[in-house]
């Protein structure tokens, strides 16, 4: 099957991280495009808008085939525990996130705050596929997605190496998310869109944390539930 993205900064990260490339479509007046293709030594084709088009996605003028992205291991992502900075290391866990347009999102949060990698279960949740690459802006070919069958073993696994795993979830038990400490390697667990957390990893996190609520809405999509809190972990390691 095809995997086509498309847009100038999923097809230039995609460049620039060194991915396999298939086939390069680049619209015959892109002359930016034209350029870096060049300047890359990548063998591209020109051709007509209608051509684009076609493919669909939002092109702006450029698209490309691409190899799937392989997904890591979990080892991938662990850091030494005796290194001087073991304490800022920080990943995200996405429990059973569905939706492309969240997953992308989220792997967008994790490059911006230097995550170590995201963790998503193999079966009842999506992967880096195309439209998470285009919602991710590229930073599905940076960030190292760790793909595995059973998430509660994936958190005791990071919890042997020495992460303090952390779930967000507004529960009876939950704390407010800024009165948790965080001055430790981090795992933030990030439940589906409809559901939250599944049972066993929630029992699986050493706490859990909300985001206070003072509008009508009782939810934060997942996205944005991470990005908030990313950026308030990893800001707290330091």
């Amino acid at each position: 099957m095809n995997n086509y993205i498309y847009g100038a900064n999923s097809c230039r990260a995609a460049i620039e991280s060194g991915h396999s490339i298939r086939a390069l479509y680049i619209e015959k007046n892109n002359w930016r495009f034209i350029e870096l293709a060049r300047e890359k030594k990548i063998p591209y084709t020109l051709v007509e808008k209608e051509k684009l088009d076609r493919l669909g996605g939002l092109h702006q003028g450029v698209a490309m085939e691409i190899a799937p992205i392989k997904a890591h291991d979990i080892a991938d992502i662990l850091r030494d525990r005796s290194a001087p900075d073991f304490r800022e290391a920080f990943v995200i866990i996405a429990d059973g996130i569905e939706d492309p347009h969240n997953f992308g999102a989220i792997l967008r949060v994790a490059d911006a705050v230097g995550a170590d990698g995201v963790i998503y279960r193999k079966t009842r949740g999506v992967g880096p596929n195309a439209t998470v690459v285009r919602v991710s802006t590229g930073a599905a070919f940076f960030v190292k997605c760790v793909e595995v069958v059973n998430l509660t073993a994936a958190i005791k696994r990071l919890k042997e190496a020495g992460f303090w795993v952390v779930g967000a979830e507004s529960a009876p038990e939950s704390v407010d998310y800024r009165e948790a400490e965080y001055d430790m390697a981090t795992a933030l667990v990030i439940g589906s869109e409809g559901k939250g957390l599944s049972r066993l990893v929630r029992e699986n996190c050493d706490f859990l944390v909300r985001i206070p609520m003072r509008g009508r809405i009782n939810s934060l999509n997942a996205a944005v539930a991470a990005g908030i809190l990313a950026y308030h972990i990893k800001n707290a390691q330091k």
